[in-house]
């Protein structure tokens, strides 16, 4: 495959062209990045089980009508015999970590909803009372759940840098306030939807992230008229955050189904002054390691079911 760019977790390739339009090949390694910073231990595993739940996912939404995406397949099989000369990677390395997705023009900032206050968004309010310049009501506790979602854009960052949070006239300022308002749309939408589902199977989706692109004609250009569709991964353990309802008490951090488990790890070494949340990061114990994709493997398996 062409065009191999590495991002913080996945791979992506592109396609050769077949005459319609253009395609990308998405690789999802066992690498795990935390505080922006791609870890030096792998989670073995963690590539495939994320690849299932974000197509569960979007295969979930599409059907739903609730948004378009850039999925088209996750088979191996349907990737073409081109894609794999001059040392590629054998097709059963790719099998289960593949996502074929439609190539798309994509806009620059992260879509952040928050349904609970917690992470930078708890810090934020800590110090402003505000979450990305939203007020919110005094008195909330760590990890309360919000009168309702809020959006909270980022900015995107290079690997090794860190997204920043922005307000969304900042981010209007950037791509534009009528693209925005229909982004927040889009994302609270979403969030409402797989929120709701996700309760119903015993877990809350405190905050998640997505990202939206223009998909491209076979021309490589934008397409004429093109409204923007989800890309990338959604609502896995990666991008957002999973607590149990069964166990929820606001007031102070949850336990969660997700790389919070590492981001506590490394908050000690933070502490000790081991480590300062820059590249390059610190090598992760076993119990490390095994913790996070058991709370992986038991995500998916309740939200998958």
């Amino acid at each position: 495959m062409e065009g191999r760019r590495e991002g913080k977790v996945r791979d992506v390739y592109v396609l050769p062209s077949a005459g319609g339009p253009p395609a990308l090949a998405i690789v999802a390694s066992d690498r795990l990045s935390a505080f922006d910073v791609v870890m030096p231990t792998p989670i073995p595993g963690k590539g495939r089980m994320l690849t299932a739940i974000a197509a569960f996912w979007l295969r979930l939404l599409e059907s739903r009508g609730i948004v378009r995406t850039h999925l088209i397949s996750t088979d191996a099989d349907d990737l073409p015999e081109s894609a794999f000369g001059g040392g590629a990677t054998p097709r059963e390395q790719i099998a289960g970590r593949l996502t074929i997705g439609r190539a798309c023009e994509v806009i620059p900032v992260e879509c952040v909803v928050r349904g609970y206050l917690e992470g930078s968004g708890w810090r934020d309010y800590q110090s402003s009372g505000r979450v990305c310049g939203v007020p919110l009501p005094t008195g909330l506790r760590q990890c309360d759940r919000l009168p309702e979602p809020i959006f909270t854009p980022a900015t995107k960052a290079e690997q090794g840098a860190h997204d920043e949070n922005i307000s969304f006239d900042r981010a209007a300022a950037a791509v534009g306030g009528e693209l925005m308002e229909r982004l927040r749309a889009a994302s609270l939408a979403i969030y409402g939807f797989a929120a709701e589902y996700a309760l119903e199977r015993g877990l809350i989706l405190a905050d998640t992230k997505f990202e939206f692109g223009f998909p491209l004609g076979a021309d490589g250009r934008r397409e004429a008229g093109a409204e923007p569709i989800l890309i990338d991964e959604a609502l896995t353990p990666d991008s957002s955050r999973f607590w149990s309802a069964a166990e929820y008490e606001p007031g102070h951090a949850q336990a969660s189904f997700d790389k919070q488990f590492v981001r506590e790890y490394l908050e000690t070494l933070v502490d000790r002054g081991d480590w300062n949340k820059t590249a390059p990061g610190p090598e992760l114990p076993d119990a490390v390691v095994e913790g996070t994709m058991a709370r992986y493997r038991e995500a998916a398996d309740r939200l998958t079911r």
